[in-house]
């Protein structure tokens, strides 16, 4: 079968390898679309997430075979798989992590001391077919689309990120970075009841598609002073801040334009360390909480998205073929800041 395997930095190829065999408690999936992820990025371009030395969970280590946001449908069930059939149309969740972690008996498999993702410490979804666990396949309902499907896993968190913060009907938030999880955060916050959803960013076409979905106001960071016109809008402030962009300049930013009171809820990941002045979060009584991934969420934000409370397809913006994924994914969308969520057909 075909897969996109990565090697090293800036060494991806899509390339014959073996078709993977299905083990007790597992499925085989034949995957028809995969999400190019923010981590797929990091890992072909700077290599960070993907280690050449084995993996503790997966005794995986490069090459291996990228993408964790996919979606298909079950090829093979697994002896002692119980509750799904071949035909099943799934979404998978790739966290990977030990049943006997203290975290993970508590509930918090999110929190897991040692965890990874498939697609990035183990073989994952830019691929003709992958076996997972059958307990990371959720089956999808007739009226949400796989191409949804893959939209599944970088929804639910924000949804968890959404859940996790302050946020309540009516309130005003601020999103900053209008990249896919930015789109998909304004997606939520709206779902959520937020009244006002400021998106900031310095992409122009990235705010036009933040507006698209359901962004009231937006603020090129890159062209006007964006604290200042935030608070033009809300002398006060507004209720929670979230950090999408993972930046210096946005996280100072969003602790500028939180009322008093208010909440900066951090969903991105950092390159590097950030400063803060304490004495500025100190006077506002600022909350400052952050949310790694998800835990026990899939089935609901599957739900959302069958009953139309989330509408993620806007955030599509390309459709490639596998055999065109670093050309077409993972460097078009460093040069394309046009591009959101670029998904990729697995299958010939």
């Amino acid at each position: 079968m075909k897969a996109a395997v990565i090697y090293g930095t800036k060494d991806v190829r899509v390339e014959d390898v073996k078709e993977p065999t299905t083990g007790a408690g597992k499925v085989k999936v034949k995957v028809e679309w995969a999400g190019i992820c923010g981590s797929d990025l990091h890992a072909y371009h700077h290599g960070i997430g993907v280690s050449a030395e084995p993996h503790p969970l997966t005794n995986q280590g490069l090459p291996l075979t990228l993408g964790h946001e996919f979606a298909g449908v079950i090829s093979e069930v697994g002896e002692g798989v119980t509750g799904f059939a071949i035909g099943d149309r799934v979404a998978i969740e790739p966290l990977i992590f030990a049943a006997d972690d203290y975290y993970v008996k508590q509930g918090h498999y999110n929190r897991a001391v040692s965890f990874g993702f498939i697609g990035l410490q183990g073989d994952g979804g830019f691929a003709e077919y992958a076996v997972v666990d059958a307990e990371k396949a959720h089956k999808l309902p007739e009226n949400v689309s796989l191409e949804e499907g893959a939209l599944v896993e970088p929804t639910a968190v924000v949804v968890q990120a959404v859940k996790e913060s302050q946020l309540k009907i009516g309130d005003a938030v601020v999103v900053y970075g209008a990249g896919p999880i930015g789109l998909l955060t304004i997606i939520a916050a709206k779902a959520a009841g937020a009244a006002t959803i400021i998106a900031v960013d310095i992409s122009p076409e990235r705010l036009q598609k933040a507006l698209e979905v359901g962004a009231t106001a937006v603020v090129h960071s890159g062209e006007e002073d964006a604290t200042a016109k935030i608070m033009s809008l809300h002398p006060y402030g507004v209720d929670v801040a979230y950090e999408a962009a993972g930046a210096q300049q946005t996280f100072t930013g969003a602790l500028e334009v939180i009322k008093k009171g208010g909440q900066l809820m951090i969903i991105a990941a950092y390159a590097k360390p950030v400063t803060l002045d304490v004495n500025s979060i100190l006077t506002k009584e600022i909350t400052i909480k952050t949310s790694l991934a998800y835990r026990h969420i899939f089935p609901e934000v599957i739900a959302m998205i069958a009953s139309g409370r989330l509408d993620v397809k806007p955030v599509i913006t390309r459709q490639i073929k596998l055999d065109d994924i670093v050309e077409e994914g993972l460097e078009l969308l460093i040069k394309d800041k046009s591009q959101a969520k670029i998904l990729v057909k697995t299958q010939p």
